[in-house]
């Protein structure tokens, strides 16, 4: 059990702050990726100097360490993990909710991660309880760190 619970409604993400150098991910990724963690969003914003790489894994406690042991310099945020509905405009349905509450989505990047065959995405916008709110008032369903670490087994 964390210490904030596993049914908390965020996932924790670490955003990584790396030199842009050849090699400098692939460092990054085998020093958290093991047989007992499996990354289950990443995404990478890259300029000529240096490239921020947001993630999530199975179990954010063990990525922590795992980070820490690496010397990375990163800092943790929390997001949403939204399972997309089951409709054929998903993303347009849940952005389309978001601005009707004149919320501003700061960015989604994709999830690997599937619930009867929907996909999920990571969202991050600008006011958490405001986009809590509106995402159960529409009944789209939330990925929590206990849904991931239950996929993550027998990976």
């Amino acid at each position: 059990m964390t210490s904030r619970g596993r049914d908390w409604p965020c996932l924790k993400q670490f955003v990584v702050f790396l030199e842009n150098r050849v090699g400098g991910l692939h460092d990054l990724l085998r020093s958290v990726e093991r047989d007992d963690l499996r990354i289950m969003a990443i995404s990478v914003l890259e300029s000529s100097d240096c490239a921020i790489v947001r993630m999530i894994a199975d179990h954010y406690e063990r990525a922590r360490e795992l980070l820490h042991l690496s010397g990375v310099s990163f800092i943790e945020t929390d997001v949403l993990g939204v399972l997309l509905p089951d409709s054929e405009q998903p993303h347009t349905f849940l952005l389309g909710s978001l601005m009707s509450a004149e919320l501003n989505v700061q960015y989604v990047y994709p999830m690997l991660y599937q619930r009867n065959g929907r996909g999920a995405v990571v969202v991050c916008a600008t006011d958490l309880e405001e986009t809590l709110r509106v995402i159960g008032e529409v009944s789209l369903d939330l990925v929590n760190e206990d849904d991931l670490m239950e996929s993550g087994q027998g990976y």
